[in-house]
């Protein structure tokens, strides 16, 4: 049979083409592009090809044309799916003019720790650092606890006042 008898047969299954096809993808919109799809196919062919069944050459040739579309769909969403989540993980972290910032800040803030009176650094280091609390501090100090409290207060204010 020639391309003609086959387009004939294409035309005359057209309706039942479309309904094998939303049938399977749950989508008539999907369906009549496929069948859309399939009529180009057909009229890509070679007129001098022989098909001896052209409603087995039909429906096979939509059965591949559906199986080929679920797979590029299947292709994209995972390609998506990993650019997502590539984006996600991103955007869990900081901008590289923010960590460049970030890291300016806490060197300078390492520098006026390292210049305050020892006995101020050491209770600044044991409480905000180490997570010491006040009692815990004046004890490591062999200090009292006002003497801890007034060391943290005077380091907070001159970081304040170096950091702006």
């Amino acid at each position: 049979m020639s391309k003609t008898i086959l387009l004939e047969t294409y035309l005359d299954k057209r309706t039942a083409l479309v309904r094998f096809f939303a049938a399977r993808l749950k989508s008539p919109s999907a369906a009549e592009d496929l069948v859309q799809e399939l009529y180009l196919k057909l009229a890509a062919l070679d007129p001098a090809e022989e098909i001896g069944n052209p409603s087995a050459f039909l429906y096979r040739a939509a059965h591949n044309l559906m199986l080929d579309r679920q797979r590029q769909q299947r292709r994209t969403s995972l390609r998506d799916g990993a650019w997502h989540e590539a984006q996600e993980l991103r955007a869990g972290e900081p901008a590289a003019d923010d960590a460049l910032a970030a890291r300016r800040r806490l060197a300078k803030l390492s520098a006026i720790v390292e210049d305050m009176p020892a006995k101020m650094r050491q209770a600044f280091r044991l409480h905000k650092l180490d997570g010491l609390s006040h009692a815990e501090t004046a004890e490591a100090m062999k200090v009292s606890i006002s003497a801890v409290e007034k060391h943290i207060s005077a380091a907070l204010k001159l970081l304040l006042r170096k950091l702006e």
